[in-house]
């Protein structure tokens, strides 16, 4: 029972400290510093970070979904699309031609020693998570197609 306790208030914990975007800079493709928390703090605008890799079948799907719907979302919403790519080393010389051949119209962002996935204490990609004035509202986990729509509707209740 303790050890049930414990867990519980160790996730309140973790949950509380996640409700504020972390002050973590990345790099975008041309190599520039970008401060997550100062660069995504637009009042009334909604960010949706998209966490993924080039190696996760799902996360590419859904940024294609994205790419496809982004621009009949925005008719409604003014929302922009943030993807995270977490990348280490290794992977991460695929990227750039990855969205060259995708043609993806969303910032991309590098996350290559995952220190803002460790400061979100992400664990898988998808990794999707709305933010509103500088906090987070919204965290989607997993893709399977027709996620999106469910993150529309979220989207469209928090404008």
């Amino acid at each position: 029972m303790k050890k049930l306790l414990f867990s519980f208030l160790l996730i309140g914990f973790t949950l509380q400290a996640q409700t504020n975007l972390p002050d973590v800079s990345l790099t975008n493709l041309e190599g520039k510093k970008i401060a997550i928390k100062n660069e995504f703090a637009e009042k009334d605008k909604l960010y949706v970070f998209s966490f993924w890799a080039t190696w996760c079948t799902p996360c590419i799907s859904e940024l294609d979904e994205f790419n496809e719907i982004q621009e009949d979302w925005k008719k409604e919403i003014n929302f922009e699309i943030i993807a995270v790519s977490i990348d280490d080393s290794r992977t991460q010389k695929r990227v750039k031609p990855l969205i060259s051949g995708k043609g993806w119209e969303f910032q991309i962002l590098l996350d290559s020693n995952q220190d803002l996935k460790r400061a979100l204490s992400i664990v898988n990609v998808p990794y999707t998570m709305v933010v509103k004035n500088g906090e987070i509202v919204h965290i989607q986990n997993g893709y399977v197609p027709g996620s999106e729509d469910v993150l529309f509707e979220k989207l469209k209740s928090l404008k």
